[in-house]
């Protein structure tokens, strides 16, 4: 194993953790309206060029995605689009022209690429997400670790532009959010470079666990593993429509043309309505699994490996087992996209025989971040619609900076983001950045 791998494995690690926590921050200011939503509609499948052909199709500006994807040290490639029609609809065709057909890269090479490439921090976190997500299904599949693993048609250069280009077209359409509908596949089998595949593919198949799923009888590959990844990796919800304000919406064309359906993605892009005026929360699910046998130290980890899983909470909570033996349930709050991956998790943590889980809504308040400094160390605060609440993390790094209490570090720092506010008002002129998004 090369000295590069592990440090790729930790970025790609670090790259999925802050496009989960950045999705669920922006999923809570979603719910309270303003926020850019990207819905992806695959009727027809999906894959990666049909992904960024939808998003030049529905305005995303080809000058500057080409601009940011030059700066990928990636020599021997090219991209153009032209109009074509699937089904009788209009749509984009994404097509990357490259040298290198049969180049195999392993994922610390990829990782190398776009780390090094100065792209924008939310460009990064996503695409590094995406490679995450194909890197882990090849080494299950393969029987390797994700550092070993060697990418053949995800690893040349159209696989790698349809990706970064798909997370740079987003980012030049100000996408917070990706959402996606139920994902159609093809039947019988595909030709990959390791021969003959069942279709949908096996890295398909495990890319979209716990994501809404349905087959056509379609001998095709509609959905890729490119294009599975993508929604894997990036989409922080699935089903209908959200509410939204509807701004622009394209179609990304396959490379071929179907009789029995349009071959070809749909996006839409808009502004998402407020929960309070749809009516309608957040889908979500609540698993849980009863322990009598399991530590202190256990259920501590059972937590947070859970939360460094996805999900959008979890906690323990005590209660009397059968026989009148003492006990905990462990729960976590979840999207059902990564129902399956929790369930494993609470299974392999706890040793539980049985995992339980129930449906609902949830409705989180919008919030921001801002920081301050108290005594010169910095303080990340959490601002809702009516409190501003110190990190802890944060305050406990600057009580020992500074020698104060903890909790009057949290005081010094509320204070001094109230503060920041008035002055912020009292100026003639001066914008009100308290209601600014976290930036990306």
């Amino acid at each position: 194993m090369s000295p590069i791998e592990p440090i790729a494995e930790r970025r790609t690690r670090r790259a999925r953790r802050t496009e989960r926590r950045r999705a669920d921050d922006q999923i809570a200011l979603d719910l309270a309206g303003g926020q850019t939503v990207a819905w992806f509609h695959c009727f027809s499948g999906i894959a990666g060029d049909m992904a960024l052909g939808s998003l030049l199709d529905a305005g995303a500006d080809v000058g500057e995605v080409l601009t940011l994807l030059r700066r990928l040290p990636l020599p021997g490639w090219d991209l153009r689009t032209e109009g074509v029609l699937r089904g009788g609809i209009a749509c984009t065709r994404a097509i990357v022209s490259a040298d290198d057909d049969v180049v195999v890269r392993t994922h610390s090479h990829i990782v190398g690429l776009v780390s090094e490439a100065r792209l924008p921090e939310r460009v990064v976190a996503r695409s590094l997400a995406v490679f995450g997500a194909l890197a882990e299904v090849e080494g299950q599949l393969h029987r390797r670790p994700t550092a070993q693993v060697h990418f053949h048609e995800v690893g040349g250069h159209d696989a790698i532009i349809d990706i970064v280009g798909t997370a740079i077209a987003l980012e030049v359409l100000g996408v917070d959010r990706v959402a996606a509908s139920p994902v159609a596949t093809g039947t019988g089998m595909v030709r990959s470079a390791h021969g003959l595949l069942p279709n949908p593919a096996p890295a398909v198949v495990q890319l979209l666990r716990g994501v809404p799923t349905y087959g056509r009888e379609t001998p095709v590959e509609l959905t890729t593993p490119t294009g599975a990844a993508l929604l894997a990796a990036m989409s922080s919800s699935f089903g209908p429509l959200p509410a939204m304000t509807v701004r622009h919406s394209g179609f990304g064309a396959g490379s071929r043309e179907l009789d029995e359906l349009p071959n070809c993605t749909q996006v839409v892009v808009g502004t998402a309505l407020a929960a309070e005026r749809t009516g309608d929360g957040q889908p979500v699910l609540v698993l849980e699994a009863n322990v009598d046998d399991a530590t202190g130290e256990q259920l501590a980890h059972a937590v947070s490996a859970l939360l460094e899983a996805g999900a959008h909470d979890a906690w323990v909570t005590p209660a009397m087992m059968k026989k009148g033996r003492p006990g905990h349930t462990v729960h976590a709050l979840a999207d059902p996209s990564a129902a399956e991956a929790l369930r494993q998790v609470l299974r392999t943590t706890t040793g539980t025989f049985g995992v339980r889980a129930f449906t609902g809504e949830r409705w989180p308040s919008a919030r921001t971040m801002d920081e301050v400094e108290v005594e010169g160390s910095s303080v990340r605060v959490k601002v809702g619609a009516d409190r501003a609440k110190p990190e802890f993390d944060d305050v406990a790094r600057a009580s020992s900076e500074t020698g104060l209490a903890p909790h009057e570090v949290a005081s010094r720092a509320a204070e001094a983001w109230r503060r920041r506010g008035e002055e912020r008002r009292s100026a003639p002129d001066a914008p009100d950045f308290s209601e600014d998004p976290e930036p990306a």
